[in-house]
């Protein structure tokens, strides 16, 4: 099954580090957000990617090549600038860097991966956040109730310290939980290739006219998530994806 994940924003809430990047490129542990996520999946056994691009693109081309090259040995013949790639710690995925235009909207970009994503059903998500979701429980989920689309709604981080009182004696403090009411679009979608005909064309978001009107027509589910959920779109963010990371208690890192 493949994997669709859009990285063609502009990330324009984390200026200071998309200046230079698009905002899947944006590292958490010395390594982009798109890394992270690809890893996520190829976890459970995902591992054919259709990455759509958009700004910055050539970023992202860049360093696939980059890394490529420089996780394997390699051969170089000078005197024809031949460079053949050996065997090297590589992870086996498949990756399709597919340019759908630099201001293209989400609904657009996912339309303009359709030769790629085929005909049948397959896995989507934005390039800016992560989850410890189940991935194997949500595609179970999808197939059992045989809807065209499926969202994982999750739980939205706290803004702040989440305390719990006894007159004014705290009780419990937590650090940034996830709240504990209201659900949020969390992306992590399983989509049957149907959807493409609620997109119209470069103009649409798919979180307005495509998500509203398979709603509307009975064919959008939900999947709940009440574990951990992050998207990256501040600084802010990016600091507290960091301090998991670097705590070794990630919860997304499954490999």
């Amino acid at each position: 099954m493949k994997v669709g994940i859009l990285a063609g924003g502009f990330g324009s809430r984390l200026a200071e580090e998309t200046e230079i990047k698009p905002k899947p490129m944006v590292e958490i542990g010395n390594r982009p957000m798109l890394w992270h996520i690809m890893m996520y999946y190829a976890a459970y056994g995902f591992s054919d990617f259709v990455v759509a691009l958009g700004y910055k693109g050539g970023y992202i081309k860049s360093w696939m090549k980059d890394y490529c090259a420089m996780n394997s040995n390699m051969t170089v013949k000078l005197g024809t600038g031949e460079v053949i790639l050996k065997k090297g710690d590589l992870p086996d995925w498949t990756v399709d860097l597919v340019d759908t235009g630099p201001s293209t909207m989400t609904g657009g970009r996912i339309k303009r991966l359709k030769p790629w994503l085929g005909e049948e059903t397959f896995m989507l998500t934005w390039g800016d956040g992560v989850s410890d979701v189940d991935l194997d429980d949500l595609l179970s989920f999808h197939r059992s109730h045989g809807k065209l689309a499926t969202l994982t709604a999750v739980r939205p981080p706290a803004r702040f310290g989440h305390l719990k009182m006894k007159e004014n004696s705290v009780t419990e403090f937590s650090e940034k939980p996830q709240t504990a009411e209201g659900w949020i679009n969390g992306a992590f979608f399983v989509l049957e290739p149907e959807v493409f005909d609620y997109i119209d064309g470069d103009e649409t978001q798919f979180e307005k006219e495509p998500l509203e009107g398979l709603a509307r027509d009975g064919q959008l589910m939900a999947y709940t998530h009440n574990s951990f959920w992050q998207c990256m779109d501040t600084l802010r963010d990016k600091r507290l994806l960091e301090k998991l990371w670097e705590s070794g208690k990630a919860p997304w890192k499954r490999w």
